[in-house]
This record gives structure tokens, sequence and C-alpha cells, in this order.
């Protein structure tokens, strides 16, 4: 899509968005590391940080603004598992398979390694730095941003506003939307986004064409996330999952349960009891525990 057609076309874009975060919310739907295009914002000694940001539209020649990645971040006997899901294709998973049989074996130990083996849901969008009070460099920058539940619900409530005093807002739109003030404050020890708020909506740049094209053009594929490439097999991922495991990995009983020690991902809090432990996504708290678990990992 050109940047003429992303204008003339914007008037159908906040349905299309609308219709795919019920998708998402509905459960209908289904990596970065240390990557010089992605955005992070930076937080004081005490904790608390502030920036200013705004989410672009899809990038040209495809679908949506944003893309939902899934991930397992763990430690067993054998190691450090840390793997993109293939759920995040719609393909099978060796851990949420296992996860399954562990959640089912009616143990409450079973239950808890299900837990800390549980899968991991970021979000990747375009944005433009507004303001980065941290790195002023940045701003004036197009990166790309990975974000956890917390934000996405943010952008999910713009969309769909509770109220009917409320006006629905495409948070991805150049002309329609407003910027958003990232917020992070230190709440017992994890990053907290609830005070995060879009402003009111203006034009990114005041609407000048030129510039908003040369930001257009500027953006990064999000379907590349997508794409076979970044996923291993399933019987890598099971041989991988195994070795960590310090076992094979048998259909779990009740009766002869006896878990290997796992160690669930730094800075993850333990969740409440879900009814099936794979489809719990992790919150913001975990945003950054990816790269730490990198540098830990062993990869083969």
């Amino acid at each position: 899509m050109s940047f003429a057609s992303l204008k003339k076309s914007r008037g159908n874009s906040l349905s299309r968005l609308v219709s795919e975060s019920q998708k998402l919310s509905s459960g209908q739907q289904q990596s970065s590391g240390a990557d010089e295009r992605f955005w992070k914002p930076e937080v004081d000694k005490s904790g608390n940080g502030f920036a200013v940001i705004r989410f672009l539209p899809e990038p040209a020649g495809e679908d949506l603004p944003f893309v939902r990645v899934f991930d397992h971040g763990f430690q067993g006997p054998g190691g450090w598992y840390i793997e993109n899901s293939l759920t995040t294709i719609g393909e099978k998973d060796p851990v949420g398979e296992y996860n399954s049989e562990l959640w089912n074996n009616g143990t409450d130990a079973g239950k808890e390694q299900a837990r800390k083996q549980k899968r991991r849901l970021k979000y990747i969008s375009n944005i433009y730095v507004v303001k980065d009070p941290a790195n002023p460099a940045n701003e004036g920058k197009v990166f790309l941003f990975q974000y956890g539940k917390k934000i996405w619900d943010k952008l999910n409530e713009a969309m769909n506003p509770e109220f009917e005093d409320e006006d629905a807002l495409n948070p991805f739109d150049f002309w329609g939307g407003a910027d958003f003030k990232l917020k992070i404050r230190n709440v017992e020890g994890y990053r907290n986004y609830d005070k995060s708020e879009f402003d009111a909506t203006s034009a990114l740049l005041a609407g000048d064409d030129d510039e908003l094209e040369k930001v257009y053009n500027s953006m990064y594929s999000l379907a590349d996330f997508l794409d076979r490439r970044h996923f291993k097999s399933y019987d890598e991922l099971k041989a991988k999952l195994d070795r960590v495991l310090g076992r094979n990995a048998p259909t779990a009983r009740a009766e002869d349960y006896d878990p290997a020690p796992v160690a669930a991902a730094p800075a993850m809090k333990a969740a409440a009891a879900p009814k099936v432990s794979d489809e719990v996504s992790f919150g913001d708290d975990d945003d950054d525990s990816l790269s730490f678990f990198e540098k830990l990992a062993e990869e083969d």
C-alpha cells in the first residue's frame, strides 16, 4: 500500500482494527533481542520513567499495525529453554502440549511446573518517538516497540470505548490518532504502566504529508516476525525441551508424577490458577525478561 492509498483508505482502518482486537480478546487468533531497531524506555534509579510515543499504521503491503508473538522462557536441570512458540503461527507446540499434561495430571506440583513454563505474550508495533527525555537522540525517529498486555489493553480501550460519551480512537492513525504518554512506575519491584494514557487526538507532525511519508517509508515489516524461519520445527523444540527437563517427557500421570525442578523466568510473578495453563499470557512485568534469558541461555 502506498502512502497515498493509506491516507485514502484510513476511514476503514478503525473498524478493521476493532474487529481484529475483538478476535484477540476472544482468543480466535493467534523476536526480538538486542536489536537496534527496537526502542526501549529507560527508567531512573527509582524505577520511574516517562516518554511520549506515537503508534504507527500498518507497513506497506501488510494488513495490521501490530503482530502478536508467544514464547517460552524457563530453566530446567538441563539448562534454559528460550524459544518462540509455534502457537504463534497456529501450530502445535511441545511445551504447550506438555503443560496441558502437567495441568491435567491432578497434582499441585504439576500445575506449579506448568505455570513456570507458561507461554508469554508480546506485541510488536512500529512507533514514532515524540519525546524521550532519557535519550533525546531517539526523538523524531521510527523504531519497533515490544509491549505486553497492559499497554495492549490501553490500545484496545481506545479503539473500543466503554462509555457512550467516549469517541473511538484509532491509535495507529497518522491523522486521527493520538500521542501515547508512557508512564512507568516501580510498584512492588515490578514495572507498572497503569498511569499511561493517550493525549488528545491530533495529526502526527501537524499532518504534513511530506514528513508523514518519510515516516511511513521508514517503518519496519511486522509480518516478518511471523516468518517460519523464526521458529524451530516441532521435533527440534521437542528435543530441546527433553534436554532442558533432563529426561524424556512422557505423558504425565498423577500416580507416578515426579516433576523435574524448573525455574520460573526471573521477575515473573506466580499466576492465578488458569483453566488451561498454556493459555496464560504474561504481563508487562515480563517485557524485559527475554533479553535477560538470552544472556544466560546456551544456544545450540
